[in-house]
């Protein structure tokens, strides 16, 4: 067994929507989900689309609630059950322990793309020289031409934005890195590129959860995979 410690475990969770304009359905997502994730390790999240994956991210992020089940973190002062903490701890753990790459770029319009990045890499502690020197290497290393650095993302391409969005996600070196189709718009050589950086972050013993439908992708960063679809929700009278 791994010596690394198990820094996500998550326990019978399970989350059902509410279609308020649906006069209250409700549709059931996921049931059951229960794994861990140890540090230096990468797990994937397989399974059809629809099966709840990234449902699954966002609980653990706290983004949604679960309607069940525990979902533990391992922060700096011990454990904390995001399914149950106060958003005061949720904030507080997104600072000091779980990094999110969302397949979506959400910035203040006008920062420039080299700020945003190292804005990340200041909330884990970073000088503003040593912050802006990680941002300016993530970004070279993502091969974004420096002629862009000083340009707000907005003005960028989908692709562009995309690397801008997992730049941000590793400039801060959390203990924890949640990544949610980080490739999906992105050609070979920056793909290989998210590999390399995923692979750094694992040697350096953080614990990787993602999801990845690009199968080189994962077939390379991939320790295990989960299957998603084994949480599927009973249908009501089965």
């Amino acid at each position: 067994m791994s010596a690394n410690p198990v820094m996500i475990r998550l326990d019978a969770v399970a989350k059902t929507f509410v279609m308020h304009l649906r006069g209250g359905a409700r549709l059931p997502v996921v049931a059951g989900v229960s794994f861990e994730v140890r540090g230096g390790e990468c797990v994937v999240l397989g399974g059809p689309s629809g099966t709840g994956k990234s449902s699954i991210l966002k609980m653990i992020y706290g983004n949604y609630r679960a309607d069940g089940g525990r979902i533990d973190i391992h922060g700096p002062a011990g454990w904390v059950d995001i399914a149950r903490a106060v958003p005061r701890s949720v904030l507080s753990l997104r600072k000091s322990t779980i990094g999110y790459v969302s397949q979506f770029l959400r910035v203040i319009p006008r920062v420039g793309a080299l700020d945003v990045v190292a804005a990340s890499a200041r909330e884990s502690g970073l000088d503003e020289t040593a912050a802006r020197t990680r941002a300016a290497s993530l970004l070279d290393m993502l091969n974004v031409p420096e002629r862009l650095w000083s340009l707000p993302p907005a003005t960028f391409s989908g692709g562009e934005q995309q690397r801008i969005n997992i730049a941000r996600g590793f400039a801060a070196e959390r203990p924890i890195l949640l990544l949610d189709e980080p490739t999906a718009s992105l050609d070979a050589t920056n793909r290989a590129a998210v590999v390399g950086l995923i692979e750094a972050r694992k040697r350096a013993g953080a614990a990787i959860l993602g999801i990845f439908h690009d199968e080189d992708v994962r077939d390379r960063v991939a320790d295990r995979v989960i299957d998603v679809a084994k949480f599927a929700p009973e249908a009501p009278g089965r």
